[in-house]
């Protein structure tokens, strides 16, 4: 199975990226995940589920940990090519 991963990290600040999301968008560079898009607004990632869930995990305790007061994220299932 595969799954894509979208999230943000709050507080936002419009002038330079908070540690809370810098340490998130590092988490998700670093993890064995494809198509990794991150932006100043929203951040999405794609891979296999144990990956993504890994991923994920290390990300919400990092960020809440370097000061994040709001992770939202979404979980997907990406359908597999062969419609399954």
């Amino acid at each position: 199975m595969r799954l894509r991963v979208e999230f943000t990290t709050e507080p936002f600040d419009l002038d330079e990226a908070p540690g809370h999301a810098v340490v998130a968008r590092e988490v998700i560079r670093t993890a064995d995940l494809d198509a990794v898009d991150v932006g100043p607004f929203g951040n999405t990632a794609e891979g296999r589920a144990d990956a993504v869930i890994a991923a994920v995990d290390t990300l919400l305790r990092r960020s809440l940990e370097a000061g994040a007061t709001r992770v939202s994220l979404q979980v997907n299932v990406i359908p597999e090519e062969d419609g399954k």
